[in-house]
């Protein structure tokens, strides 16, 4: 808590021009805050949960999904987790499955469309392989890379599919609840994923800002639904950067701006500016979309949210010192974003990040993000209730 002090501190003493590797980019001075209080909200513990997504209901419910039931950051063990808390984050509910497929799920993003419909989506993997292939080459040797009672777990995993089918059940899923979360409909492919999924923009539209994984394009744009999440249609593109490849965007975010534009966020992986924070947008609702530019951040990757009074936050996991989370504002529609509040900042490792914030009706916000805690290797999901001052 100190270090974040010390360092918030520096960063308040008034605007700045930082490098870091980056684009020079002209900060204005970060707000003030408070921070309630940071605690661990995952039950189980013995269990690694990744990637999740805060939502909030219309009726003030909180929701948190993640890829739970994991050993580890990559294996076979990853399936779509759902915890709940219906008093302001004081406490949350054991971890239930709503959603385990054949292989790995990931990320897993969340929102509560206008008809009040749950939509969490995921994403599928075999990253595993090459750990996977690796234990049994080396099974009973000296060089055994995994224990056998560990090695006994993954094949069960892998052996939910018979050899050759698992690269059917690579893509981008949906599923849908219409009971409040109590029960999910089967999954379905949409076009694109990004960790923290769609989001609801004005007269009721849904927009999903993503990137089209396991295809030969890998299209980075945005799709839409109109039949409330039921089915989506590519809309546009969002174009390169020059010199820039496309395949080296990941992980992008939408956000409507008080003014009507619209604003995605692309982790961007392209050398030699890797980790940074790219920004595009659009003005005629999504049709068409600018050049995406640094905005001189580096984090990845990022939420963004509008708060009730019009300003931007955008929320990302920082994985050099210092360790933790961060958050920064736009008073002007994402033309320009402030210094960094340092919500966290004494992360044990790099293993963090990929929050996401909602705001309560007094004002307040809540940030979710998972965490490698310090002791132990297993990630846990993290919430900080924080407020501006």
């Amino acid at each position: 808590m100190n270090r974040r002090h010390a360092l918030q501190a520096m960063l308040a003493a008034g605007t700045t021009c930082l490098g870091l590797g980056l684009n020079r980019v002209a900060f204005a001075a970060a707000p003030g805050f408070e921070v309630r209080d940071i605690r661990s909200i995952s039950q189980p513990t013995d269990r690694y949960y990744g990637w999740p997504t805060l939502a909030k209901r219309a009726n003030g419910e909180l929701l948190v999904v993640a890829s739970g039931g994991r050993h580890r950051h990559v294996c076979p063990f990853g399936r779509v987790d759902l915890i709940q808390s219906s008093d302001n984050g004081d406490s949350w509910t054991f971890a239930r499955t709503i959603y385990d497929g054949p292989i790995d799920d990931r990320d897993a993003g969340l929102i509560e469309t206008p008809n009040g419909t749950l939509l969490a989506t995921t994403f599928t993997s075999l990253a595993y392989l090459p750990t996977y292939k690796k234990a049994l080459e080396t099974a009973g040797t000296n060089a055994q890379s995994m224990p056998a009672e560990e090695l006994t777990q993954w094949k069960g995993a892998h052996g939910r599919l018979p050899e050759g089918e698992h690269e059917k059940h690579l893509g981008s899923w949906m599923i849908r609840s219409e009971d409040g979360g109590i029960s999910w409909g089967s999954p379905y492919r949409v076009p694109l994923n990004s960790p923290h999924g769609p989001v609801v923009i004005s007269k009721g539209r849904l927009l999903y800002a993503g990137k089209a994984l396991w295809t030969d394009d890998n299209r980075v744009g945005v799709c839409q639904s109109t039949d409330d999440g039921k089915t989506w249609q590519w809309l546009s593109d969002i174009p390169t950067r020059e010199g820039d490849n496309h395949r080296e965007y990941h992980e992008l975010h939408a956000v409507e701006a008080a003014s009507g534009r619209l604003i995605v966020q692309i982790r961007n992986h392209n050398s030699p500016k890797a980790g940074e924070t790219l920004q595009s947008h659009s003005d005629d609702g999504g049709k068409t979309w600018t050049v995406p530019r640094s905005i001189g951040v580096w984090g990845l990757p990022s939420h963004l949210l509008k708060l009730q009074d019009g300003r931007l936050l955008m929320s990302y996991g920082h994985r050099r010192a210092p360790l933790g989370i961060q958050v920064r504002l736009s008073e002007d529609h994402g033309d320009s974003w402030s210094e960094p509040i340092i919500l966290y900042g004494d992360g044990a490792s790099g293993d963090l990040g990929y929050p996401s914030t909602i705001q309560f009706k007094d004002g307040s916000l809540c940030t979710v993000w998972y965490e490698v805690v310090k002791g132990s290797p297993l990630s846990q999901l993290r919430a900080a209730r924080w407020k501006l001052v």
